[in-house]
């Protein structure tokens, strides 16, 4: 996954794109483009809005506005990760330390859930990185993103909890988790619809889902040290990293808060009327620059 700069700058500044670019040209603005994509990694990775997705689209934009950023992007990507590691560690703490004493069998259904995220992945990160990078492919998924959000709330609650749960109905949840691979598709969304789907109570179904993502996120994060180390050193100061993992993790924290406190009170399909209006705009964009 490659990360940016310019998202983040654009979306809370307002669109000074040449304030941005000058931003980013400028060395200063290395430890304030690490906390920014701080920020945005941690509510992204959480929020069902798709990290990829936007990712990808920020990567067009750094393009299409100019500039390169002076960190070393792999170095920050594997930091955040790390950061928004612990925020779900920190905040299923409980459910976690359950995992490791009474409740092993989850441990079980997890593996099961991730085998379709190994199957897909692996090949798509050896082979399909064009695809994977592709902002038209961002914009296209977003709105069907934002379509999944918004059958949530027409699924019936079931009762059952995700330590009851089928080993089938791990694997349908890890399906869904394989497919948002592709970026614009959130993963947080696409699990936790599942999860409901499958008959789960929507608290069921988000801690099942934020349980997947510690195996998701680690084996990422595995993939992407594997290139750092292959790359060799980049030159990243550690403070710049260190700050970035903390800035993750709370705002990683807060998004996951977030995130259960909506699902739980029926309003989680609004994450929607962003996803689709912003595909459509990337959409158009891709469309136009290739006509262009």
């Amino acid at each position: 996954m490659t990360l940016v700069v310019s998202p983040p700058i654009l979306i809370f500044l307002g669109g000074r794109f040449a304030q941005a670019r000058q931003l980013v040209a400028d060395n200063r603005m290395d430890l304030i483009s690490v906390l920014i994509l701080a920020v945005v990694q941690g509510l992204t990775e959480f929020l069902p809005v798709s990290s990829s997705g936007h990712v990808v689209i920020g990567a067009a934009l750094l393009r299409e506005f100019g500039g390169q950023p002076t960190v070393d992007i792999v170095e920050v990507n594997v930091a955040l990760h790390v950061g928004t590691l612990f925020s779900i560690l920190v905040f299923y703490h409980r459910s976690i330390l359950k995992l490791l004493t009474d409740d092993r069998r989850t441990i079980a259904l997890l593996l099961i859930g991730t085998i379709p995220a190994v199957i897909v992945g692996i090949p798509l990160k050896v082979f399909g990185t064009p695809l994977l990078e592709s902002p038209l492919l961002a914009g296209i998924m977003l709105p069907v993103t934002g379509l999944v959000l918004l059958t949530l709330p027409r699924l019936k609650q079931g009762e059952a909890n995700y330590n009851d749960a089928r080993w089938f109905s791990a694997f349908k949840i890890g399906l869904a988790q394989a497919i948002a691979i592709l970026p614009g598709i959130s993963r947080s969304g696409m699990t936790i619809t599942a999860g409901v789907e499958s008959g789960f109570t929507r608290q069921s179904a988000a801690t099942f889902s934020f349980l997947l993502a510690i195996v998701a996120i680690a084996g990422g994060g595995v993939l992407e040290a594997k290139d750092m180390i292959t790359d060799g050193p980049g030159a990243t100061p550690l403070a710049y990293l260190a700050a970035g993992v903390f800035v993750s993790f709370l705002v990683g924290l807060a998004a996951l808060w977030w995130v259960v406190r909506w699902l739980q009170s029926g309003r989680l399909q609004y994450f929607a009327y962003w996803c689709i209006p912003v595909g459509i705009i990337t959409i158009i964009w891709q469309l136009a620059a290739k006509i262009v």
